[in-house]
């Protein structure tokens, strides 16, 4: 059985937006009683085998929200033991917003918020937006069993780099499921201009260089769910980065790639599509960001298995006993390639005469991220460069960003 369930945007795009506006009344409680967290992540959802939470809330006795869509439940709880709860079913966001103030006070909590959506057109107050709303329960468990599947994937993403990254949240204001890696650089300040959203805090959101990738049930002029990705800022080429799987595309008008839901509902490996999406564009804007990846990134994680370490201070090359860098050179083409423990990586280059290769392309696989491999594979290529008296020139952004961080090895490069 496909653990990934068909989504309709159109047919439940009603029940969509008002529980966008619920989650946007939750979320702005825990917003005003939690102390502000680096990217706004203290104000975040986060996906549950019943639904969606908030992790608890420092307010009166501490106090914990869960949207439980297979109940269809708002259920609060407390750290006096207490648990109250009301029922998601078709209604007007006012009576949702004042049954929410209920279960807060009777939680011995302070039900006190600001009152207007964020990030929606022609946002109307909570307390007055009487228009009723409905509820398809069946769509919301289909959005909920789709979260739960795309979670496991997005987690498992993560596991493989040790910078800086995102918790996979969801984010209220704009409606999506994310996870965001971090260069360790700062980036230029944001222009803002988000609708409905403070600058302070969109300039905030992006005071990092960040790729990030998501999960959209549909909406802000797209008509079905998609995963997207983007960087900020985007560097030269990321639009036309070669991304996968095939059915990704750059969408000029959200200035990011997109996938379709779909493509990934109906693959043959709906997991693998999804990773080779959010490797493929994350890969996009480090290689050409010029990102430290030998730094940031790692081996997909394991159950029960303990990163290795990669202590500051360790040779760059093997030591006597472990596998060494080979080379296959040819009359036109060539390549460096380095096996561990069944694993290749490959840096590949063409020949333009006598005394110049050109770097074409390099391939860590997940498995050996972490380790050093692509610095191993480009030392090598400078110091034969050395020995046999030719240049290089470095058209591969990894080949690049590493010869650029050495600048001992500058001399073998084409000026």
């Amino acid at each position: 059985m496909n653990k990934w369930p068909q989504l309709d945007y159109l047919g439940w795009r009603e029940t969509c937006s008002a529980l966008h506006l619920y989650l946007q009344v939750v979320g702005k409680y825990r917003l005003a009683h939690t102390p502000w967290l680096n990217h706004s992540w203290n104000a975040t959802f986060y996906v549950t085998p019943r639904g969606l939470a908030t992790s608890p809330i420092p307010d009166g006795p501490g106090i914990e929200i869960l949207f439980d869509f297979l109940a269809h439940q708002v259920v609060g709880t407390c750290g006096n033991g207490h648990s109250i709860s009301f029922d998601l079913e078709p209604t007007t966001v006012a009576t949702f917003h004042k049954n929410f103030l209920r279960l807060i006070s009777e939680l011995g909590g302070s039900p006190t918020f600001n009152g207007r959506p964020n990030e929606v057109p022609f946002p109307i107050p909570f307390a007055e937006d009487d228009r009723d709303r409905p509820y398809d329960r069946e769509a919301v468990q289909r959005f909920h069993k789709a979260l739960v599947a795309i979670e496991k994937v997005f987690n498992r993403f993560r596991t493989s780099f040790v910078g800086k990254s995102s918790p996979v949240h969801l984010f209220w204001g704009s409606f999506d499921l994310a996870v965001t890696r971090f260069s360790g650089r700062r980036a230029p300040l944001h222009p803002g201009g988000v609708p409905a959203l403070p600058d302070d805090v969109a300039r905030e959101a992006y005071d990092r260089e960040v790729s990030s990738a998501g999960f959209w049930p549909g909406g802000g002029g797209l008509d079905y769910p998609a995963f997207y990705a983007y960087a900020y800022p985007a560097p030269g080429g990321y639009r036309a980065a070669a991304v996968q799987p095939d059915s990704a595309f750059w969408h000029e008008g959200l200035a990011e790639f997109m996938l379709p839901y779909e493509a990934v509902q109906s693959a043959t490996d709906p997991d693998g599509a999804l990773m080779s999406f959010l490797v493929s564009t994350y890969e996009a804007a480090a290689d050409l960001g010029h990102w430290d990846r030998d730094l940031l990134e790692c081996a997909h994680g394991n159950p029960r298995q303990v990163r290795a370490p990669d202590a500051a201070g360790a040779p760059h090359t093997p030591s006597v006993g472990e596998e060494q860098v080979e080379r296959e050179d040819g009359p036109a083409k060539g390549r460096y390639r380095l096996v561990i423990n069944g694993v290749e990586a490959e840096m590949a280059y063409s020949r333009a005469g006598q005394d110049l290769i050109i770097i074409d392309h390099t391939d860590v696989p997940g498995a050996l991220r972490g380790r050093k491999v692509g610095e191993r594979l480009v030392r090598q290529a400078v110091e034969d460069a050395r020995r046999d008296g030719i240049h290089i020139i470095p058209l591969c952004p990894f080949a690049k960003a590493q010869i650029g961080r050495h600048p001992e090895w500058q001399d073998v490069v084409q000026k």
